[in-house]
């Protein structure tokens, strides 16, 4: 199983496969942020790459972070965990005010992922 280790949390194993934002709520235990549910509208599932990032990324990833004009960030809704990988939660419900992270995200990415070469 894949390793992610999350920068002042302790590693852990994650089914090779699982969402990004679902393993941080599910293994690592942080209050990820995801309000839109994980379909890839809002970008509050916001992390930040150590070590890991994957070459890939989903159509509907780089259009939202080029529209929104985010740099050095990727949607953890929208990343599949299958390598060991180190990331900064850098959205976390705590930092919001809101009352909650928002809708559990299904556990396949959505909307349907069309995969491109990470820009």
């Amino acid at each position: 199983m894949p390793k992610l280790t999350v920068e002042g949390f302790d590693s852990v194993e994650v089914p090779a496969g699982k969402r990004l934002v679902l393993a941080l709520v599910d293994e690592a235990g942080i209050d990820q942020m995801h309000a839109c549910g994980g379909n890839c509208r809002c970008t509050t599932c916001r992390v930040e790459f150590v070590e890991g990032e994957p070459d890939t990324m989903t159509q509907a990833e780089q259009d939202k972070l080029a529209e929104r004009g985010l740099e050095g960030v990727r949607l953890s809704c929208q990343i599949q965990v299958n390598h060991d990988m180190t990331v900064r939660a850098v959205s976390r419900l705590a930092d919001t005010g809101r009352p909650d992270p928002g809708p559990r995200p299904e556990p396949e990415i959505q909307p349907e992922p069309v995969w491109v070469e990470k820009a």
